[in-house]
């Protein structure tokens, strides 16, 4: 009887202590609630979760309880220890917060199994959290990082104990692995290690596969950089022995329809594997004929050989600034399909008849053997275009000339359509980096685009949606390039964001956005002055554009029918595409028997997409910083073009960007997600804001510069 009194009083004391604890976060919470009010800031605009849940947020059972749901999914980590993970159930259609003590070691790209459960904050969001229960597969089999000392001590604190670890260069990594084998690595050197990992085990261990050298030097940042991209740079003897064997074939005319057109290539100057090449009739009734003769790569590359099985791999060339890591050998990505001039090649053309007001009437797909009259560059066909085209230049494509002028009319005919149905052409710089003699960046500006380069982006974009229709019209399998509507929470935040910085969002439903409503947002934007933070903020809010066997509309481009089929040499997607034709069009085989292989080949290419995507942005970055390593402690003029809960990013005039840290802001801010700003009671930093900064740090090791405000709105 008296441990039952005891139990009681106990349990009493524990209550009025927790019942003082949720009082006291209340009132702390109020007082946050009044000051940032008193920094008009309005409080609806703000997404800050309730840290009580109602009293449901301290789980840690491996049960679920009834309002919890079990399920699986891909773990997604963050640089500051919390997780999210995307269920396999569709039925589930947003990410599972994971918080960082609830995660159970899980890294990036693990198979886990978790408990969630769905609530609502204080102000009606509704939110996701759960709690990793099990790791069923590991995902992250490798690590790229730097080889370290770490010295940690005993209890007693007598004797210090001296271990390697590997430093990792991905923030999302929050640990760092105990090496058991440094094979013949040094301390200091970039390396790459195989992670091993156990159930229960105390620490993550791992072995050194290979070093890059000095983890302070170009190449071996660059080494480090394609292998933790996984993008494979040789090819095996197999591989270069298929590529010279079909290569050594002579070209046959069975079959081919030999254009006798003018047909001719216009890329950049620096380009080898030439794929596209084009011409233009003008028919009776002002009826247009362009014609997209691809290089017809499935000519080379046949079903279930080594090659076949190498360009599901890779999936896409890479391209960086001071070289290319083909998806085919060079025999043939240089050789046997670049459209050289002067030379017969294999061409897949798609010859489409279009209206006066550039409307597809119709298209038609052949086998064909062309011949290019010219080499084109952008540089020099928008040089003949403004009119300051030197002699010399006007004789190399005099051939071409008159085809130009009609090409450049077909062009702006395009442009007005793609205008018209709501296209989206949002801001993006690119960086042209300049090297010097030894490798290293001289120079970096932002890459001018003209009408050349845009005519032939009009006339690829033209070719992809005629084929697609066509494709899809006769039922034939098709990798198709879509591009999903924005998810309805980043449409949401989106909407606020441009409503709170004086547009009228009422003609743009919440529910289904269009792109023509978009569109003459940008327009409005522009004739503001702020298309560049509008346009940023409109890209944050879209979903990723990605290949798919199932046909979907491509919300950007404003396009029912869309796909990939002008870049064979570069692209699987365009590939399989071409196989398709050759097999079920020319060949007669049943469509249906090329299901799969367009599901598992846009599967391998959206994957591949990624991949590069990752491996160029961070190659660029590596060598934007290498570009700033020795002006640290230089001020620039910069504009803030991203707003995060730790910082804004700063960009330069000539594309670099940087990191200003929330902790080195001067004062207390708070960040206030919908209005994408940072507040405080004096300052609130916006994107489209002109700033001036210093560069505090280059960052070579993880690509990123860091800078600090000098002064704002100057």
């Amino acid at each position: 009887m008296k441990n039952k009194k005891g139990n009681k009083k106990a349990l009493s004391r524990i209550s009025a202590r927790n019942t003082h604890k949720r009082r006291s976060k209340e009132k702390a919470k109020n007082e946050l609630m009044r000051i940032l009010e008193d920094t008009n800031v309005k409080i609806d605009s703000l997404r800050i979760s309730d840290s009580f849940d109602y009293g449901r947020r301290a789980r840690t059972s491996e049960k679920a309880r009834r309002d919890e749901v079990r399920t699986r999914g891909v773990f997604s980590s963050s640089k500051s220890g919390y997780g999210f993970v995307t269920p396999d159930d569709n039925e589930v259609k947003r990410d599972i917060f994971i918080p960082e003590d609830k995660t159970l070691g899980a890294l990036d790209g693990d198979v886990v199994e978790i408990i969630y459960h769905e609530y609502f904050n204080r102000y009606g969001d509704e939110k996701t959290e759960g709690r990793v229960t099990k790791i069923v597969e590991y995902g992250r089999k490798t690590l790229v990082g730097t080889l370290d000392e770490e010295r940690s001590f005993y209890r007693n604190k007598r004797k210090a104990v001296v271990r390697l670890v590997l430093v990792p260069d991905d923030p999302s990594v929050n640990l760092c692995p105990v090496v058991i084998d440094r094979a013949d690595a040094q301390i200091g050197d970039k390396v790459e290690a195989r992670l091993i990992r156990s159930e229960g085990a105390r620490a993550v261990q791992c072995e050194v596969l290979q070093s890059f050298g000095d983890s302070y030097s170009r190449e071996a940042n660059y080494a480090a950089i394609l292998a933790d991209c996984e993008i494979p740079t040789d090819f095996s003897k197999e591989e270069l022995a298929e590529a010279d064997f079909f290569v050594s074939v002579p070209l046959s005319e069975d079959g081919r329809v030999r254009r006798k057109e003018i047909i001719f290539t216009i890329d950049g100057i620096g380009a080898k594997d030439l794929d596209d090449a084009i011409s233009l009739r003008r028919l009776k009734g002002g009826i247009w004929q362009l014609g997209v003769h691809i290089a017809d790569v499935s000519a080379y590359v046949k079903e279930r050989t080594h090659l076949d099985r190498a360009v599901m791999a890779r999936a896409t060339s890479v391209y960086f600034t001071d070289k290319v890591v083909p998806m085919l050998p060079p025999a043939l990505s240089n050789g046997a399909c670049s459209l050289n001039p002067g030379e017969d090649k294999y061409a897949l053309s798609a010859i489409i008849n279009l209206s006066p007001d550039g409307e597809i009437i119709s298209v038609k797909l052949e086998q064909s053997i062309i011949n290019s009259r010219v080499r084109g560059v952008y540089s020099e066909v928008n040089q003949i275009f403004d009119g300051t085209a030197s002699d010399a230049t006007r004789v190399k494509y005099k051939a071409v000339i008159p085809s130009l002028e009609r090409m450049r009319e077909l062009y702006f005919i395009l442009k007005k359509k793609s205008d018209v149905r709501g296209a989206l052409e949002l801001d993006s710089s690119e960086a042209e980096i300049i090297l010097d003699e030894k490798g290293h960046p001289s120079e970096i500006v932002k890459r001018e685009r003209g009408d050349a380069e845009r005519m032939i982006e009009q006339f690829m974009l033209t070719a992809n949606e005629a084929v697609a229709a066509y494709l899809s019209k006769n039922n034939i399998p098709c990798v198709y390039r879509v591009h999903d509507d924005p998810p309805p929470d980043k449409l949401s935040d989106f909407l606020t964001y441009v409503h709170n910085i004086g547009f009228d969002t009422t003609v743009i439903s919440k529910n289904k956005a269009e792109p023509q409503d978009f569109s003459a947002l940008l327009k409005k934007a522009q004739s503001r002055g702020i298309f560049g933070p509008v346009s940023y903020t409109m890209l944050r809010a879209m979903s990723k554009a990605r290949y798919s066997d199932i046909k979907s509309r491509h919300f950007g481009l404003a396009l029912s029918d869309y796909c990939h089929f002008t870049s064979p040499i570069r692209r699987l997607s365009d590939l399989a595409t071409h196989r398709i034709i050759h097999k079920v069009i020319f060949e007669g085989k049943r469509p249906e028997l090329y299901v799969k292989y367009a599901k598992r080949a846009a599967a391998a290419a959206t994957d591949g997409e990624l991949r590069a995507i990752a491996a160029e942005r961070r190659i660029e970055n590596l060598y934007k910083v290498l570009f700033m390593q020795d002006r640290v402690g230089e001020c620039f003029d910069a504009v803030i073009n991203s707003i995060t809960s730790f910082g804004f990013f700063a960009e330069l005039d000539n594309t670099c960007e940087g990191l200003v840290p929330i902790g080195d802001l001067c004062g207390s801010f708070v960040f206030d997600e919908k209005n994408l700003s940072l507040r405080s009671r004096d300052i609130v930093y916006r994107i489209g804001d002109s700033v001036r900064v210093c560069l505090e740090e280059a960052d070579i090791i993880r690509g990123k510069l860091r800078f600090s405000v000098v002064d704002i709105n100057y």
